[in-house]
């Protein structure tokens, strides 16, 4: 019997939809409370309340001090400050530069930015799981280094660093080295504690945790010496000038009191989905999930390969049948290419070009996941007979 078709959003890696309570905030931000924060007048102050709030919520979940929290247009500008902004503002004490060979577009293309600059950067392997190689890690660290920056969770295979150990590790090598994580696709996942884990330097993004798209944050802490690469009137005490977002940050702040609430509860869910797509995936020929999986990877994301079908193939067979999922990163889709992350961790050629990310959400339930398998059964056998013929 055909199964009803239905939409299914497993793309949520990419993007994902806001919380009703974020849609509200908002709302309410651009109609009613619209003023300009640094207005000096009531509805200036009003405005400026949002921000502070949002601010405040950011602070505690981090357990950090408010001060130490920057407002930014996303993932891509907190990473280029902390990369653009520690660089510049440590020259002095050397060049040298760390990151890994599975990091986000926003990090590759600063950090060719910064060699552009005459900074040194090196560029640490990682294992079939997609982890660090600490021994290269110890190697690399030297006098020399002013910053290391490592992903918390790979986003297109789930994979989940070290991050504590890293951060012993780098400071055991140079005190004076900074630690920035990239944890788009870890904050509101995890509980995330940087004073404790030893990091210098983080960065997160709105949309991928049912906050509004264009808003996101850099937490720097105090200590850390940082230079602005916007400049203008001054705001957020002179590191990110331009009117703030408020509708953003308050949306933001929104989704960030959301996904901390009962928060082990909707870890749980998540894994739930992920071990429910795993365990019927393992029963399909031809499919290869990369990666660690289950619980020793990130909640939200399977990586799979399915041989003998070309992933933009398999894409638009279920986009047709109502499921919607990626190729790779979202951020990096507008230059195709094989993917640096599934040839940094040694899946085979074949399978290169014929993986798929599924990245669940909070509005995501078992069902989607059954339904999603159901059309990869069909589907599969259809579409490698096609490639064959």
């Amino acid at each position: 019997m055909e199964t009803e078709k239905r939409e299914v959003y497993f793309d949520n890696s990419a993007t994902t939809r806001v919380f009703d309570s974020v849609r509200d905030v908002m709302v309410q931000a651009m109609t009613a409370d619209y003023g300009n924060t640094s207005s000096r007048h009531t509805m200036g102050v009003e405005a400026e309340q949002y921000v502070k709030d949002a601010r405040e919520e950011i602070a505690k979940s981090l357990r950090v001090k408010e001060k130490e929290i920057i407002f930014t247009s996303g993932g891509t500008e907190s990473n280029n400050l902390a990369l653009i902004g520690t660089a510049l503002a440590n020259r002095r004490n050397g060049n040298h530069l760390i990151t890994t060979c599975i990091e986000h577009a926003s990090i590759y293309n600063t950090m060719a930015f910064l060699e552009e600059q005459g900074f040194r950067v090196t560029y640490l392997p990682v294992d079939e799981n997609g982890l660090v190689q600490m021994e290269a890690l110890a190697q690399a660290v030297c006098a020399d280094t002013i910053l290391v920056s490592v992903m918390y969770v790979n986003n297109e295979i789930g994979a989940v660093e070290p991050v504590e150990e890293i951060a012993k590790l780098i400071k055991q090598k140079n005190p004076k080295t900074y630690f920035h994580v990239d944890a788009i696709q870890a904050y509101g996942k995890y509980v995330i504690r940087p004073k404790r884990q030893g990091i210098d330097l983080l960065s997160v993004s709105g949309h991928k945790i049912h906050g509004p798209k264009g808003v996101g944050f850099l937490y720097a802490d105090e200590k850390v010496r940082i230079r602005p690469i916007l400049f203008g009137g001054g705001q957020q005490k002179g590191m990110r000038s331009g009117t703030e977002n408020v509708p953003g940050c308050a949306g933001l702040g929104m989704a960030v009191k959301e996904m901390y609430h009962e928060h082990e509860k909707k870890t749980d869910l998540l894994y739930g989905l992920k071990e429910r797509l795993e365990a019927g995936l393992g029963g399909l020929d031809g499919v290869t999930i990369h990666g660690p999986g289950g619980r020793d990877s990130a909640p939200q994301i399977v990586s799979a390969g399915f041989e003998g079908v070309r992933a933009e193939v398999l894409l638009h067979a279920l986009e047709e049948r109502g499921i919607y999922v990626s190729s790779g990163s979202a951020c990096s889709s507008n230059h195709p290419g094989v993917s640096g992350t599934l040839k940094g961790i040694g899946v085979k050629e074949s399978l290169l070009d014929s993986t798929l990310r599924f990245s669940f959400g909070m509005f995501n339930t078992p069902e989607d996941v059954d339904y999603c398998l159901a059309q990869l059964r069909e589907l599969l056998p259809v579409l490698r007979k096609y490639r064959r013929a």
